[in-house]
């Protein structure tokens, strides 16, 4: 067992599922290309084909000591701005986030992470701003597996995750995320899996109990720099829509 030693597994909590369960995934054809300059800024192009139009965005990621900042730009000429602070105080991290020219669209989110006990983590989340939000996390890990469980949305939304590394040295894992919705008495289940060609080539799929099922690749062509392509099958629409196509025949046709 890893023992859980205060803030620094914060990232660890639920992200690595999040990451293999819907990172990097485009439900339309996307195309990415990621740099990074001699100073270490990262720099992210991408372009995604939906209905015929070509959108595109272009990201850039500066860090400086505890301050990473995020600013993307897209083709409706809006400006994606995300400042994070980690350890402004002891087991805290603040994420500032607005968008221009939307002056509503200003954030503030306030995070505590605090060890209970055998590697059980509490994480608290306060979200200020056109919303409020309060969000509790319990997580418990491993040196293979990482479970979490989630109340968000005021309450109205449980989500329970896992994360579970099957081959470290290929990088593959196994990932599912279980949601419920109080309000609407749904629940929503994805399930997925990473695995690494080479050293160079990782493939992805998923698939969610409404019939999508997606896949992607991702290269990197050179130092730093990946191409990742992905797509998306919607099964169950698929079929609704071949039913009714065969309905509408045979009524033609008698």
């Amino acid at each position: 067992m890893v023992m859980v030693k205060g803030p620094g597994l914060y990232s660890e909590i639920g992200k690595k599922a999040r990451d293999l369960l819907y990172r990097d995934y485009q439900g339309d054809h996307k195309f990415t290309l990621t740099t990074y300059t001699l100073n270490g800024v990262a720099i992210t192009s991408s372009g995604t084909n939906k209905g015929g139009l070509l959108l595109a965005d272009i990201n850039t990621q500066l860090k400086n000591n505890n301050i990473t900042t995020d600013v993307k730009v897209d083709t409706n000429s809006k400006v994606y701005v995300t400042t994070t602070v980690d350890e402004p105080a002891p087991g805290v991290k603040a994420i500032f986030s607005f968008i221009t020219p939307d002056q509503n669209s200003g954030k503030v989110e306030l995070q505590y992470l605090h060890e209970l006990f055998l590697g059980l983590i509490s994480r608290l989340t306060l979200l200020l701003g056109i919303s409020p939000n309060v969000m509790l996390e319990l997580a418990f890990t491993t040196s293979d597996l990482i479970t979490s469980l989630t109340l968000n949305d005021k309450g109205e939304t449980l989500t329970a995750s896992y994360f579970h590394t099957v081959g470290p040295l290929t990088n593959t894992a196994v990932g599912a995320e279980l949601t419920h919705s109080f309000s609407s008495n749904e629940n929503s289940l994805t399930i997925g899996t990473q695995h690494a060609l080479d050293p160079l080539t990782a493939v992805k799929a998923r698939v969610n109990n409404y019939g999508k099922v997606s896949a992607l690749i991702q290269h990197q062509w050179r130092p730093k720099s990946l191409v990742t392509i992905s797509g998306e099958v919607d099964i169950e629409g698929n079929r609704k829509k071949c039913q009714d196509w065969i309905g509408c025949r045979s009524q033609a046709m008698t």
